[in-house]
């Protein structure tokens, strides 16, 4: 029916299923995008990766309906979400007790993930969809690891792994193996920047950006928030820790830790 937007490795449409009447997106994945000689691996792993994906069912996270082939690109039919994304939504800074409970039930949603063995590894504003009653919900599970090739470990040629390095854990950044505490760094960077207005890591280039996740201090959020509660700006420093050990142990902690934070009195 129409595109509703377009990313370096993939487009997303509104379309009709005229068989069981419903609106859905379809997600379908730019095959120029790759080099020729790996469009069978990763096409491989798209379809392996949806049936994983398919079976998730949780109310904060995108449901896969079907996955298909239209002229040697694979897509996704998902289900067709009519809200904005968090990221259009970001105009100005809120208050620490309704980021916690816009991002609890993210977290909760990632724990649910990881729990399954599925990491997101791209956690960002514009993937997180807010419906008009206010509900989060999680798009773009797994796409990212498509892009990843086991053999000569990125297919982006920059030597460092998949994601949108503002939000990237650094150990990502890096190129390491990583697990779910990468994904709750990244949350924790929608975190402060709910809170702050500002993303903690900004330069010139990507690989600047991520050369400031690894090496700098993270500015203090009450550098913008001068009367922010010591106890947010903890969970905020632990979820950010830059080794990924001195964070919270599972996604439910912080999860907890962000449910915590909406009953903490002003």
């Amino acid at each position: 029916l129409e595109q509703l937007g377009q990313g370096g490795m993939a487009t997303v449409y509104k379309a009709y299923d005229t068989r069981l009447e419903r609106e859905v997106a379809i997600k379908v994945i730019r095959k120029e995008a790759f080099p020729a000689e790996t469009h069978e691996r990763i096409f491989k792993r798209f379809e392996r990766e949806a049936k994983v994906l398919a079976h998730m069912v949780h109310p904060n996270i995108v449901k896969i309906y079907d996955t298909g082939e239209y002229s040697g690109s694979p897509f996704l039919v998902m289900e067709y979400l009519p809200g904005k994304t968090l990221k259009d939504q970001m105009n100005r800074p809120i208050n620490y007790r309704q980021a916690a409970r816009l991002l609890a039930p993210i977290a909760q949603a990632l724990h649910y993930a990881h729990q399954r063995g599925i990491l997101h590894r791209d956690v960002k504003p514009s993937n997180i969809l807010l419906m008009e009653d206010k509900t989060p919900i999680l798009t773009d599970f797994g796409i990212a690891k498509l892009l990843e090739d086991t053999e000569s470990h990125t297919l982006t040629g920059t030597g460092v792994g998949i994601g949108t390095p503002e939000y990237m854990a650094p150990e990502q950044g890096l190129g390491s193996q990583i697990d779910g505490r990468a994904d709750i760094y990244s949350l924790g960077v929608v975190f402060y920047e709910l809170l702050t207005g500002k993303k903690p890591f900004q330069a010139e280039t990507p690989l600047a950006v991520l050369l400031k996740q690894v090496n700098d201090p993270l500015p203090r959020p009450k550098q913008y928030i001068p009367d922010l509660l010591d106890e947010v700006e903890r969970v905020i420093f632990k979820a950010l820790a830059k080794k990924s050990e001195d964070r919270y142990e599972t996604m439910a902690a912080f999860a907890a830790a962000l449910e915590g934070l909406v009953h903490v009195p002003p």
